[in-house]
């Protein structure tokens, strides 16, 4: 069982994401990806501020965990989990964000962003990316971890279960692989070009240690990162994590023309007004 103050504190993490993910969807001159950042809030307030093993002062400690958003369009939702953990501070990425010369771009560039792992943009490629990095560290006999977040709409792409069927050749324990399952791509809904289920059985295929659990659910998250199993074991892990995308907010979710775009007043005041109301229920029940 989850530590119930932690699941709170990250709970109020996710809470405050959202709105600041709505604010500068609300109030930037250009579009956000602002459904997918929605469905992953929880799992980057969880990862960011619990279960990854960094430093915002020492970004170069050999120690640290490694981190690459293969989703690199969710940019948004990172930069803010990572103002939150210390790494800059949020008001910059609001005075800054798609600016020229910014560390904070519609896709990661580690070039300008401090603590960014990987440069990141063109789907399919983070997992390949992350297993080199495991591979290496696996060589030179370090113990962190190196996690991995996908849409499961990249998944569609070969290279990624290429490098699956790679990183469980060579029993990489330490690559987790986190994948924000909202079962919706740009344009349309998984299922309705390519199945991809049973999903979860696909990276059992692969050797990997699979973990399913509810991407909106903090105790789940918390035990699943948890429960990992030790970086020196010999399958990687897949979190598989059912989500919605544009999660807490009544006409983003499910809805395929909410992947990017920007709010009006009145939305971004509706917007807001329901993440509070579902902020309420959340704690009104604990």
């Amino acid at each position: 069982m989850a530590d119930q103050q932690e699941v709170r504190r990250l709970q109020d993490i996710a809470y405050d994401m959202r709105k600041k993910l709505l604010y500068l969807c609300g109030t930037y001159e250009g579009v956000v990806h602002i459904g997918g950042d929605l469905s992953m809030a929880d799992l980057l307030a969880g990862l960011y501020h619990h279960g990854l093993n960094v430093n915002p002062n020492d970004i170069q400690d050999p120690k640290r965990d490694r981190f690459i958003l293969s989703k690199g369009h969710g940019a948004i939702c990172m930069y803010i989990a990572m103002a939150l953990r210390g790494f800059f501070d949020y008001e910059e990425i609001v005075k800054t964000y798609g600016k020229l010369d910014s560390s904070f771009g519609m896709h990661v560039c580690k070039v300008y962003l401090k603590g960014a792992e990987c440069s990141t943009g063109s789907l399919g490629h983070g997992l390949a990316v992350a297993t080199g990095m495991a591979f290496v560290a696996r060589q030179r006999k370090e113990s962190h971890r190196v996690f991995c977040m996908m849409g499961d709409g990249e998944t569609c792409e070969g290279s990624v279960w290429e490098a699956a069927n790679a990183a469980s050749s060579h029993k990489l324990g330490n690559l987790v692989g986190i994948i924000d399952k909202n079962s919706q791509m740009m344009t349309s809904f998984n299922g309705d070009a390519i199945n991809m289920d049973p999903y979860g059985d696909k990276w059992k295929a692969f050797n990997w240690n699979v973990m399913e659990i509810d991407g909106h659910d903090m105790n789940q998250i918390v035990e699943a990162l948890d429960k990992l199993p030790p970086s020196n074991s010999d399958r990687p892990t897949a979190i598989v994590a059912r989500t919605v995308k544009g999660k807490g907010v009544s006409f983003m979710e499910k809805n395929i023309g909410w992947h990017a775009g920007a709010l009006s007043k009145a939305d971004m005041d509706k917007a807001l007004a329901d993440v509070d109301a579902a902020y309420k229920k959340l704690r009104s029940a604990a």
